[in-house]
């Protein structure tokens, strides 16, 4: 085995869109709403012909609109998007300014964190305080997990091995465990963290040091916050407290519950070193230094005196593939698909090497539970094989892809029927530039990250550039959570 090469048992596949059977190529729902609008055409058309004219051309357009592919998505819908985003951006609905009182409202985070709110509990399991992040409309609580940087690249296949499935019995308990709605694991990769190194060595050097020693000692320093960068992972676990048999009513309560739910999650064994629960104090620190990157390395006692509000940017602008806030302007990435083929589990290293700018990486769950995702897999077999059947009706043999389809679904369903959970997951990657000038330099870093993991494509948060940042911060929010 070359150094290139990673062992068949490291590699990870079975990565698969949800797919509808439709009529060329539409969903299920697109098929029946076609139907119905041709049908309708053609009572219409009963009383006055004329009108096919204008009805059947424009229905044809919209379905063909509907059935053709733009970004990965329907071009119907990437153009909606596009006309209500535009429609946002007259009213200046995408536009915000931290306003005072009385507002009832000007205190909040903006968009998806609105209805967010920061507790300060204490945990008597550990002794310390944590914060937890509460949803005031749908109950959730949020509470996160500080985790320390490290890798499996060096560690032995046999321990590489033991990690994935420790993680995976982490997802198989979230899976049976009502309460646990969703998870996200976020890393944040901040260059030019070097400036406290540099001023430690400045102030130890020796004068009476050689001219070589001095002389080397002033280029470690010069280069030092231009070569390093600081990396902070953490996991967020939303949890609906509520979610059981006996709901618990009070604040405290619901906050006590969620706190043993998430302790119950045991993380030892996954390759990931956990440091403590983010107190209040550190997710301040992560939500404020995520809209400025420049108070990132701020002292604790400048964050402990913010409200919740103030960890928001004081302005911020939500274009249509860029979001402008308070110290800088980011540009969100979402996930389009994954390979087909089996990848190694360090796919993901391009996206976590640091660069010039602020990077977040985040990886969003929501496990199924076992029947749901049993259910799931079944209706994709289904579809799977109706796409296949009504392909070789029409064209006399059905598509090589639509049969490779067709085993994929089936060899997930073989998976699951052994053991292994079915999980709605996807992948989000925030790059920060200090201004617009560097926005594209940014930009192309990211493309090159992306390019570099060698079959993973992404494209931007097209209209949606602030709910992809906030989603990837500690602030209670999680994209695939449903209500």
């Amino acid at each position: 085995m070359t150094t290139h090469e990673v062992p068949k048992a490291l590699m990870a596949d079975g990565f698969r869109v949800r797919r509808e059977f439709g009529f060329a190529g539409l969903n299920k729902t697109a098929t029946m709403v076609a139907a119905c609008v041709l049908v309708a055409d053609g009572l219409i058309a009963t009383q006055a012909p004329i009108t096919l004219l204008v009805t059947l051309p424009v229905t044809l357009g919209i379905f063909a609109l509907a059935a053709a592919r733009r970004h990965g998505m329907s071009a119907l819908s990437y153009y909606w998007a596009r006309l209500s985003w535009r429609r946002a951006a007259r009213a200046e609905a995408t536009s915000y300014r931290r306003i005072l009182l009385p507002h009832p409202y000007g205190l909040d985070l903006p968009g998806v964190g609105a209805s967010s709110t920061l507790i300060k509990a204490y945990d008597p399991t550990t002794g310390k305080d944590v914060g937890v992040v509460h949803d005031r409309v749908s109950g959730r609580m949020t509470v996160t997990t500080l985790l320390a940087p490290g890798g499996t690249l060096m560690a032995p296949t046999g321990t590489v091995q033991s990690n994935l499935r420790t993680w995976s019995a982490v997802l198989d308990a979230m899976s049976t465990d009502e309460q646990i709605k969703g998870a996200s694991v976020t890393i944040q990769i901040t260059p030019g963290a070097g400036e406290a190194l540099a001023d430690d060595v400045r102030a130890r050097r020796d004068p009476g040091a050689p001219a070589l020693a001095r002389r080397i000692v002033d280029e470690l320093v010069r280069t030092t916050p231009h070569a390093t960068a600081s990396v902070a992972p953490w996991m967020s676990v939303v949890v609906d407290p509520t979610a059981s048999a006996n709901p618990p009513q009070e604040l405290s309560e619901q906050v006590a519950e969620t706190l043993r739910v998430v302790d119950s999650l045991d993380l030892s064994g996954t390759g990931a070193d956990i440091l403590r629960r983010a107190t209040d104090v550190d997710l301040r620190r992560i939500v404020r230094s995520a809209y400025d990157p420049s108070v990132f390395n701020a002292r604790d006692a400048d964050f402990a005196e913010l409200s919740w509000a103030e960890c928001g940017p004081q302005a911020a602008d939500d274009a249509w593939t860029e979001y402008a806030h308070d110290g800088g302007v980011s540009t969100s990435w979402v996930l389009r698909e994954m390979p087909r083929r089996p990848i190694s589990y360090s796919v993901l290293l391009p996206l976590l090497a640091p660069g010039r700018f602020q990077r977040r990486i985040t990886l969003a769950y929501r496990v199924l539970d076992p029947h749901e995702g049993e259910a799931v897999l079944e209706r994709e077999i289904s579809h799977a094989y109706q796409r296949a059947q009504a392909t070789a009706e029409v064209k006399g043999r059905a598509k090589w892809s639509q049969k490779a389809d067709a085993q994929r679904a089936e060899q997930a369903a073989a998976q699951v029927a052994g053991g292994s959970q079915v999980v709605d997951w996807t992948l989000m990657v925030t790059v920060t530039a200090r201004s617009t000038d560097e926005l594209p330099a940014a930009r192309q870093e990211l493309e090159r990250a992306v390019k570099a993991t060698r079959g993973i494509r992404m494209r931007p948060a097209y209209g949606a550039q602030a709910a992809v940042f906030a989603a990837q911060l500690p602030i209670g929010y999680n994209p695939l959570v449903q209500d």
